[in-house]
């Protein structure tokens, strides 16, 4: 399990992935340029404000310079009376006067509903749902149109075989001419179809001074509800006021009035409420001086509009024109940034909108605080965003003033999109060279931790196969000739392993030594005593020199450990391997275990396989008997050795279990090391132990091509020693 998890450790913890952490923080390049460009967004936003705000001064300014443009403002009044004072909307297209409502219904939010406020008189209790109606006023310049909708429960239309035109349902249109003049014409019908028109000189009710006209075009269309009236007026014909009166007559056989519904009372001109049609001189003005990257309107002093040009769907402003004739990227890199790069960048940017949703598009009348702000002469600057949340406007407002009074307000507008066109192309831009600086700084770190990494990797696996498990040098280092800090612990290792190295061949040759070196005083020793002891007599002599002999015995014993483990190096330089098989060097060992260990039971496990080695047999015996003699000395009493033989993959594996005392704690891979040992006084007065055991058992284990381990069993009742040895 190690081994598998241990190399996604060193990729997850290494010098790698920490220089690509790192390197993490060029992400904040990106962060810092997004935040900059969008700081400068502002400052083009606060310069765009600035701008605007000078055209719409320059536009105000040269209305100023062209009174003549706004002489029926200066009688406007200082408050406007709803439903009385009237406004006739800008036509965006045709109308047709046949008595049908199709073409009125994009005008349909400026209909203005007349009821109970709007009689002036009635005969019997009024009720609004059944006489009511509503109107519609607007003007392409030449004519001024209206459309009125009555809802009507009791229609009576004019008889053919008479002459009054006030026994019917009729309407009465008052108007002043631009002279002053008041003039009122009649309007009924006797069928659906073109209206009749009458100029009423003196009263409705004498027939001898009303007289058909054709100046006004009309149509009178009866509906399941009333009628639909159109009429079509030349604007030549109409001055600054206006009223439409409709008569109902309600019983069919007396055929008197009996409600009077009106927009104003037209008894007198002072009575009538006035009249507001844009200008289309005015609009011809604007038109000329405005350059189509805004859209003008000029507004009266209620700010009900008075002239309009340009379209929201253009007025980007001059920021566009900085981008707008740039060639787009051609060729590979073109077809990158458009096909991968842009669609990425897209998804943290805004795009402006293609199409732009403004509800103020066919407005009658502006009421923005801008404008509020302008008609009381501040100029003022307002920012909104449109309904669909996709662009913003800005508008700013100039007061327009003739002879120093305030008779309205020009309003300049234009959309974010030039800036924000702008502002993407720069963050394209700035993103493009950010992302190549950050995958070329990552790929240089990367490379750069790598190379590092590689060159400690390198000097952990030399320091690591330099070494093995017990301490001993396998081979030297090779120090690294870099002059930098990777170089200099190399060569410190290098170093290191050398005096390593070193001491261990002196620690080595010490045991070899120290025999070689004994064994001559030892001998002299042994035969100075045996001399002696012959030439004494005297018991209690004898007594200390047998003693002495003993010891001479037990030093000689020890010097002979010492050297066993060395000649035993020795000898597997001259070792032949030959084919065997393991079992039954196993079995024959147990067998004769159970001869020298007579009070001893062994338990003897051999799983079905194929163990055939190559090595040397008495070597394996020699290993048996170490791990044996070391299980016999540390089991407890009455209780077997279990021996066990199995066979994993290539591999042979050989447990020696007893049943004793527990390994002291992380004692297990330092029992395997030279000359170390856990025995207590007792265990080594009686007869002398070195530790070599184990060690020897692991030479011979190593020498053909296995390994050895000792550790608690399982259950903690005792200890188990394991040899893996390699199969043929």
């Amino acid at each position: 399990m190690k081994r598998v998890f241990e190399p996604v450790w060193r990729w997850v913890a290494g010098i790698r992935t920490k220089v690509v952490l790192l390197s993490g923080l060029l992400l904040l390049l990106p962060f810092i340029g997004y935040n900059y460009v969008w700081e400068l967004e502002n400052v083009l936003r606060q310069g765009q404000e600035q701008t605007l705000m000078g055209s719409a001064r320059a536009f105000s300014m040269s209305l100023n310079q062209q009174p003549e443009l706004f002489e029926r403002q200066l009688a406007t009044k200082p408050r406007l009376e709803k439903g009385k004072d009237l406004y006739a909307v800008a036509l965006q297209t045709p109308i047709d006067i046949d008595g049908s409502t199709l073409d009125w219904e994009r005008y349909n939010s400026h209909r203005t509903r007349y009821s109970d406020s709007d009689v002036i008189f009635s005969r019997s209790p009024y009720q609004s749902e059944d006489l009511n109606f509503d109107l519609i006023l607007a003007s392409d310049g030449d004519e001024i149109f209206a459309m009125i909708d009555v809802i009507d429960k009791s229609p009576i239309l004019k008889r053919d075989n008479t002459h009054r035109i006030d026994r019917n349902d009729h309407i009465v249109l008052s108007l002043t001419t631009p002279n002053g003049e008041l003039k009122r014409y009649a309007i009924f019908a006797t069928k659906s179809g073109p209206a009749d028109v009458s100029l009423i000189e003196t009263t409705i009710s004498d027939t001898g001074h009303n007289f058909p006209s054709e100046v006004i075009r009309g149509w009178w269309q009866e509906t399941a509800q009333g009628y639909v009236i159109e009429l079509a007026i030349p604007d030549w014909l109409v001055g600054e006021k206006l009223g439409i009166t409709y008569y109902n007559v309600k019983d069919p056989f007396n055929r008197d009035v009996e409600t009077i519904l009106t927009t104003s009372n037209s008894r007198n001109a002072e009575t009538l409420g006035t009249l507001l049609v844009p200008s289309p001189d005015l609009e011809r003005v604007l038109t000329k001086i405005n350059d189509g990257n805004s859209r003008v309107w000029v507004v009266d002093k209620h700010g009900r509009v008075l002239a309009k040009t340009g379209d929201l769907q253009s007025a980007n402003g001059v920021w566009e024109t900085t981008i707008k004739y740039q060639d787009p990227p051609s060729g590979i890199m073109g077809w990158i940034q458009t096909n991968i790069l842009n669609p990425f960048y897209y998804q943290l940017l805004d795009r402006p909108p293609e199409k732009i949703v403004d509800a103020m598009q066919h407005a009658a009348v502006v009421r923005g605080v801008e404008v509020q702000q302008a008609l009381i002469g501040r100029p003022y600057a307002n920012w909104r965003i449109t309904p669909d949340q996709g662009a913003m406007i800005l508008s700013a407002a100039y007061p327009i003033k003739v002879n120093g009074d305030i008779v309205g307000a020009v309003v300049v507008e234009e959309t974010t999109n030039g800036i924000t066109t702008l502002r993407n192309k720069a963050l394209e831009q700035l993103f493009n060279v950010l992302l190549a600086v950050i995958i070329i700084g990552v790929v240089v770190l990367l490379l750069f931790g790598s190379h590092i990494s590689k060159r400690v990797r390198k000097l952990r696996d030399d320091a690591e196969s330099a070494i093995d498990p017990q301490g001993r040098v396998r081979h030297q280092l090779e120090p690294a000739e870099s002059r930098d800090e990777i170089g200099d612990l190399s060569r410190t290792m290098s170093t290191m392993v050398t005096r390593l190295s070193d001491y261990n061949s002196y620690l080595e040759k010490m045991s070899s030594s120290l025999s070689h070196e004994l064994r001559t005083p030892v001998a002299v020793v042994r035969s100075s005593l045996e001399n002696l002891a012959f030439v004494t007599a005297d018991a209690d002599q004898h007594r200390y020199i047998d003693r002495a002999q003993e010891g001479v015995a037990r030093l000689a014993t020890i010097l002979t450990s010492m050297t066993e483990a060395t000649r035993l190096e020795q000898s597997f330089e001259h070792a032949e391997k030959t084919h065997f098989p393991l079992d039954k060097v196993v079995s024959g060992c147990v067998q004769g275990y159970e001869y020298a260990y007579s009070t001893q039971s062994f338990t003897l496990i051999m799983n079905n396989g194929h163990y055939d080695m190559v090595g040397v047999p008495e070597y394996i015996a020699q290993l048996l008997d170490k791990l044996i003699a070391n299980a016999v000395e540390f089991h407890t009493p009455e209780t077997a050795i279990d021996i066990q033989l199995t066979q994993d993959d290539k591999q042979a594996q050989i447990t020696v279990s007893n049943l004793g005392p527990k390994l002291p704690e992380n004692m297990g891979n330092q029992l395997l090391a030279s000359m170390v040992s856990v025995r207590d006084e007792k265990q080594k007065s009686d007869k002398p132990h070195l530790g070599l055991g184990l060690y020897i058992a692991r030479l011979v284990a190593e020498f053909h091509g296995g390994e050895l381990a000792i550790a608690n069993r399982a259950s903690g009742d005792g200890v188990v020693v394991t040899v893996w040895l390699p199969l043929a």
